[in-house]
């Protein structure tokens, strides 16, 4: 198996769908799979990385770390023509993924295609739903070209349904729960913050529209005083509303750390007691089953991927969605010691059966299906 894969976000971004393609290429590797990788240019990150094909790009509107790149398409052919796959993989629906379409079409290659984002959902916050018509228009005829589509939970494949998707199959998501790990908590956290709390509740994400920020300010700010004074907040991520959030929330026990990787990322999760996660607009949330692998149980919102990880009044509660009183409520119900031990067994139970071996070797096999579909032009002649 040969995978030409093509992606408008890649490693080393910062995002759940560039992390999950590392994760992804780094199977191929272990598995000695051969793979591209066809992706846009990241302007302040010159670092090289083998089998990557990068081209100009500059920033997408609705989400700047999926980036539009412009291409000579005689550029891309020549290397695909060179690796010669066997199957094309689209991860986005932006312009690498119509180069990765086109040239499916151009060598009669079996093509897969992944869907990560929930973009409709998106315009809402970004006040521009009046667009959503055009967008599924355009999703659908994306999305018509794949042999496959792949989904990262039942939530989207239902989402995807409702709009007349077809050929849709579940290729979920896992947890590293050596890197992420209740083994990892100490006091360090606690030391550099010189943190007093008694409980330290968690947020870890992109800080934008579409990850619901003012149910978090509105729940950090409308938190009983009494809890208030047990209570600190971390809040981990950058993004376009982080001076906003800052701004909103001065005053309050809130410590803003940026975007956090490797140890000390998972240092913070394991040295925290809850995760609390509003978004409504996510397809999975890489990030709560990470929470979940620390031993740290979440309150997430009731709609969207999440709601397929956080079983409720087990490994976390679901709080309704954009309304801060739920996520008061289950905070005020969640910080007790009895439901929190409870919860912790339970959370980190539910991450160690999400291993990414199992769900990139399911991954495989779906490409080994598809590769043995008729091409299209074997299906519909030449």
């Amino acid at each position: 198996m040969r995978v030409a894969l093509f992606s408008d976000t890649f490693y080393p971004q910062v995002n759940g769908v560039a992390r999950t393609l590392k994760r992804q290429t780094d199977h191929y590797e272990k598995r000695r799979i051969e793979y591209k990788v066809f992706v846009p240019d990241l302007q302040d990150k010159k670092e090289n990385y083998p089998n990557v094909h990068s081209f100009t790009s500059f920033p997408f509107f609705l989400y700047p770390e999926c980036r539009t790149a412009i291409a000579n398409p005689k550029t891309i052919r020549k290397q695909l023509m060179d690796f010669s796959p066997t199957l094309i993989h689209v991860t986005t629906p932006l312009t690498m993924g119509l180069y990765g379409i086109r040239e499916a079409k151009k060598l009669d290659l079996p093509l897969v295609a992944s869907y990560h984002t929930h973009f409709d959902v998106y315009l809402n916050y970004y006040k521009m739903m009046w667009a959503a018509p055009l967008l599924w228009k355009y999703m659908k005829w994306f999305y018509s070209h794949a042999d496959r589509i792949l989904v990262p939970s039942e939530e989207t494949r239902l989402h995807l349904m409702k709009q007349g998707f077809t050929d849709l199959s579940i290729w979920g998501r896992g947890v590293d729960c050596t890197t992420y790990s209740p083994k990892k908590r100490n006091s360090s956290l606690r030391e550099k913050y010189k943190i007093e709390k008694k409980y330290i509740l968690l947020y870890v994400g992109r800080l934008a529209p579409e990850k619901d920020l003012d149910t978090l300010e509105k729940t950090i700010k409308h938190l009983p005083m009494e809890m208030k004074d047990q209570v600190q907040w971390i809040i981990v991520g950058d993004g376009p509303l982080k001076k906003e959030l800052m701004d909103k929330t001065r005053g309050e026990n809130v410590i803003f750390t940026g975007y956090l990787t490797g140890e000390e990322l998972a240092e913070t999760y394991a040295s925290s007691d809850l995760f609390v996660f509003p978004s409504a607009s996510e397809t999975f949330g890489n990030v709560v089953l990470e929470a979940l692998a620390s031993g740290l149980p979440a309150i997430v919102a009731d709609r969207g991927g999440v709601t397929n990880i956080v079983e409720h009044n087990h490994t976390g509660r679901i709080a309704e969605a954009h309304r801060y009183q739920s996520f008061i409520h289950q905070i005020i119900e969640l910080l007790d010691e009895d439901r929190l031990i409870y919860m912790k067994r339970k959370a980190l139970q539910k991450a160690e059966k999400q291993s990414w071996d199992a769900i990139f070797e399911g991954l495989i096999n779906e490409f080994r299906e598809v590769s043995s579909f008729p091409t299209q032009t074997q299906r519909y002649g030449s």
